[in-house]
């Protein structure tokens, strides 16, 4: 079982470094050339995801990922420490209204599920995380 683990300062910029390092460790892991798109779509959305509840929340941390290769799956988590409430409890504004960053929270949500079929998403007082995984393929022995 191999790991790799990355953690950013929360800035959008470094979102595309997180993408791009998913893309490779999925490849490396033998995730189907065709669901590395979806894969750093997924991850891309996942991290603006953890970087905006960073920025809106005023927190320093860093946002973390983690890439893990089992036998026949690669797994991504995506953390962050901006706490909330649990998903699906409706937020609200100053106004009373329905908060805009918790539609957009919820959409990014709905992206993600919709790229990938294995998903679990965690939140708490403490922050949250986005768990992805896709099934991998071995790789092609050729025998001389």
């Amino acid at each position: 079982m191999a790991t790799v683990e990355l953690r950013f300062s929360a800035l959008p910029e470094h979102v595309r470094t997180a993408r791009l390092v998913a893309a490779a460790v999925a490849r490396r892991a033998g995730v189907d050339e065709a669901v590395l798109d979806e894969v750093r779509l997924a991850v891309g959305e996942a991290c603006s995801r953890a970087v905006g509840l960073h920025q809106s929340s005023g927190i320093s941390e860093p946002v973390w990922v983690t890439l893990v290769e089992e036998e026949k799956l690669f797994s991504i988590e995506v953390g962050d420490e901006a706490p909330r409430s649990a998903p699906g409890d409706n937020a609200q504004g100053a106004d009373g209204g329905v908060d805009v960053d918790a539609e957009e929270d919820e959409m990014g949500l709905a992206v993600i599920s919709g790229l990938v079929d294995d998903v679990e998403v965690t939140s708490g007082e403490n922050g949250g995380s986005i768990r992805m995984s896709w099934p991998t393929t071995p790789p092609v022995t050729l025998l001389p």
